[in-house]
């Protein structure tokens, strides 16, 4: 069992920056990767940007060179960073884990609004 908690999320104008953090606790030591996803209103919920224990990355083209995922070594966090924003990346940004036993997991979702 993994639980995740998203935070850093919040209203920003066009250009601006944010850097979004997923808190994971119980069975970390099972991730085997983690990723970022978004929900626009009225939109599916499509894969921003992935990070597997191996170090493989992957990322939206909508986002490539102005997001990063990251993490700690122990997969106690997984961060997003987001930097020259577009009103185009409002949504609601969920955290996912990928267990071992490949069950995954999803935390609550943080806002992320920006203003034109």
């Amino acid at each position: 069992q993994v639980q995740l908690v998203e935070s850093g999320g919040g209203l920003v104008q066009a250009g601006g920056s944010l850097r979004l953090s997923c808190r994971a606790s119980g069975s970390i030591l099972n991730i085997n990767a983690m990723a970022w996803y978004r929900q626009a209103p009225g939109k599916q919920r499509e894969l921003v940007a992935s990070l597997s224990r191996s170090g493989s990355t992957t990322y939206a083209d909508s986002v490539k060179g102005r997001f990063t995922i990251s993490r700690d070594g122990g997969w106690n966090t997984a961060l997003l960073q987001m930097n020259n924003l577009k009103a185009a990346d409002t949504g609601v940004y969920y955290c996912n884990a990928k267990l071992k036993d490949w069950a995954d997991y999803w935390g609550q979702g943080t806002q992320v609004t920006v203003s034109s």
